[in-house]
């Protein structure tokens, strides 16, 4: 009955978990390029009650007893299928079609990658960078901060598939200026390492980068300018997801007060 106790103890915790990552899939179903979470439980360990040659009158016994010591939570996992594309009223709003991520430089001089396309332009000593709407610059296919000129006028400025600014030529017709926004993949993106700020960072589990315009190996993505992608969160999932959570968290809980129980009944057999 001590077992059952830790055992149901351990549910309730892992279930915990599990409501408090619905509970941000939730809070961020608004939230621009931002991808579900996924809970993933796995078993504890077992204690082994009976080996599977012993029975009472010592014959061959070919399964054995073991009973298990409870639940954890294995991992959560970021699924990062495609979100919806919501027209946005911005001539720097960009949507990815495809598996793969903007570069931003951050203030601490690291790399950091995001699905969230809504840019602005940030006017400095250099000229007019693209960037997020903490300041941070946006990278293209270089790695570099996306700067401007100052004769482009930005607003004219426009974007084709492939990720290449076009800029109109005398008679109107866009022509390319040599930037190109960069689309970055990884071979395991649910090992990438969330800082926040739909940011996310490059891990030993993700694999190393890999620059779409250096890689003809992977299927390429495309920038579509004047959308943004939303989140893939499913509302009506999370929340057959938050009820079944609620009464796993629940049933665990009688676990824990039949256990009690047993252990009254226990304690006042020499009454």
């Amino acid at each position: 009955m001590v077992r059952s106790l830790w055992s149901a103890a351990s549910g309730m915790i892992a279930q915990q978990n599990n409501v408090d990552t619905i509970a941000n899939n939730l809070a961020n179903v608004n939230t621009t390029g931002y991808k579900t979470e996924a809970n993933e439980f796995k078993s504890l360990l077992y204690q082994t009650l009976q080996t599977k040659t012993t029975t009472a009158n010592g014959e061959q016994k070919p399964i054995g007893a073991q009973v298990g010591l409870g639940v954890r939570n294995a991992s959560i996992t970021s699924l990062f299928h495609q979100g919806p594309f919501l027209a946005y009223e911005s001539n720097y709003a960009f949507a990815i079609n495809g598996k793969g991520f903007f570069g931003v430089r951050c203030e601490d001089g690291n790399t950091y990658y995001t699905r969230n396309g809504d840019f602005n332009i940030a006017v400095g000593v250099d000229g007019m960078t693209l960037c997020d709407f903490d300041g941070n610059p946006v990278l293209d296919t270089e790695g570099e901060p996306i700067v401007f000129e100052d004769w482009i006028i930005t607003s004219r400025l426009s974007v084709s598939q492939d990720g290449q600014f076009m800029y109109p030529d005398e008679d109107n017709n866009p022509q390319p200026i040599g930037i190109q926004i960069g689309l970055f993949q990884f071979l395991n993106p649910s090992g990438l390492d969330k800082v926040g700020d739909s940011m996310y960072a490059e891990t030993e589990a993700s694999g190393e980068v890999i620059n779409e315009a250096d890689n003809d190996d992977v299927e390429k993505s495309e920038v579509r300018q004047g959308y943004l992608e939303g989140s893939n969160v499913q509302v009506a999932d999370e929340m057959v997801n938050l009820i079944v959570a609620q009464r796993a968290y629940e049933m665990n809980s009688k676990a824990i007060q039949a256990s009690d129980e047993m252990l009254q009944q226990a304690n006042q057999l020499r009454r």
